[in-house]
């Protein structure tokens, strides 16, 4: 039986990095959808080359940082036990690559493009593996510290704050740095209306990225003999709690509407193993609330050019998934215990603190050295023609 059970988890996990790899054309489609006409192309570009640097960042050196091994061995080596180290390296890329990806809706429109490859290398290589690393493989004894302290360790099952906060507060780290789009906000107090480009598109990426993400979740499992349909449950509770206070307190503005579900879903990844449906719904309910309340408020208010809303919808999402793993999955409410308030308090604020930490460092380090933005020139004539010398749809047929 034993090689049967090696080949069923590697074809488990390999079907989870697949679902995932999908979620990527999810953000794709989500960014091409919101952003302007003229910044589409850049929107799928950056997308598909992020992944691709994120790759060999992350085959190189990442995750020898957050797990302690390599790849640079022989391929008889690697292909032991089904190669299954080699498709959990291609599943746990797939979250690394979630970084980048979840920046990008953040700086859209008027960043450069290679210095944005550049802070792709550095954090899937060095920034996001090394809090992997303390997260998920016990690495600098944060854990064991947190135990000390609390009683538990923090609980982060598919990582609402290991992929989500630090990839949102990253991504509002950049937005800062990086500065609004030009006209967005005017001298005389008013604000451009920038509004999506493409609701079928926006909405495409929104529904790609739900079905993905039960891969994200349920397959977060990483061996089938600890699959639970109690995951699975738990993120499509979390996803409809998060679409209907979404579509509500949004008034069913489809831009909400469609993010709603993503809110909801980053919320439950932490605690989606040990809470009770109930309590998933919940927490995906907070979180559609949270998104609608802080995307207005850092937009019109704050005046944060946070294009996509990656900053409420990861960063703050995330950070309340985290927290509510505390909550939601204690056994006075319904869950399977385990977990400690307290814990996942402190795991998350670590979380954030080293997101905005290292962000500075990798972005503002760029800005000093390279430039992060376009010039506005190449602002007002659109990412499209400026980088890549092509729009999304033709002025005119061609006549040959």
């Amino acid at each position: 039986m034993e090689p049967l059970k090696q080949g069923s988890d590697a074809l488990f996990i390999l079907l989870g990095a697949v679902m995932v790899l999908a979620m990527h054309a999810g953000f794709a489609f989500l960014e091409l959808g919101t952003v302007r006409k003229k910044n589409q192309v850049n929107a799928l570009v950056k997308i598909l080359v992020d992944f691709s640097v994120s790759t060999v960042a992350y085959f190189f050196v990442g995750y020898a940082v957050a797990y302690g091994t390599g790849f640079l061995v022989g391929a008889e080596t690697l292909a032991a036990k089904n190669g299954y180290e080699l498709v959990k390296f291609f599943f746990l890329l797939t979250f690394a690559a979630a970084i980048p990806a979840i920046v990008s809706g953040g700086i859209a429109e008027r960043a450069r493009f290679g210095p944005q490859l550049a802070a792709t290398a550095v954090l899937v290589g060095v920034v996001y593996p090394l809090f992997e690393g303390v997260a998920w493989n016990q690495r600098l004894g944060v854990q064991g510290w947190i135990k000390a302290l609390t009683g538990a360790e923090f609980h982060d099952f598919a990582g609402s704050v290991v992929v989500h906060a630090v990839g949102g507060w990253v991504g509002l780290v950049a937005v800062v740095l990086l500065g609004a789009r030009a006209n967005r906000y005017r001298k005389d107090g008013a604000m451009s209306a920038h509004p999506p480009s493409s609701i079928p598109f926006l909405a495409l990426g929104a529904w790609m990225l739900t079905v993905g993400w039960f891969g994200f979740n349920v397959m977060s499992a990483q061996t089938i003999d600890k699959i639970s349909g109690l995951v699975a449950v738990n993120s499509l509770m979390a996803m409809v709690g998060g679409t209907l206070v979404a579509a509500w307190a949004g008034r069913n503005d489809p831009g909400f509407v469609h993010n709603g579900p993503l809110a909801g879903l980053v919320a439950v990844c932490a605690g989606s193993d040990v809470m009770h449906p109930v309590g998933a719904l919940a927490t995906g309910a907070v979180a559609g609330g949270i998104f609608v309340a802080m995307f207005t408020l850092t937009q019109n208010r704050w005046k944060i050019d946070d294009v996509l809303g990656v900053w409420p919808l990861h960063g703050l999402c995330g950070a309340w998934g985290g927290i509510a793993c505390g909550i939601f999955g204690l056994g006075a409410f319904g869950g399977l215990g385990g977990v400690n308030l307290g814990a996942q308090l402190v795991g998350t604020l670590i979380g954030v603190a080293w997101a905005v930490l290292a962000a500075f460092v990798v972005y503002g380090g760029l800005k000093a050295a390279v430039g992060l933005r376009l010039t506005p020139e190449q602002e007002h004539d659109g990412a499209d023609l400026s980088i890549h010398r092509i729009g999304a749809t033709p002025e005119r047929e061609v006549s040959w």
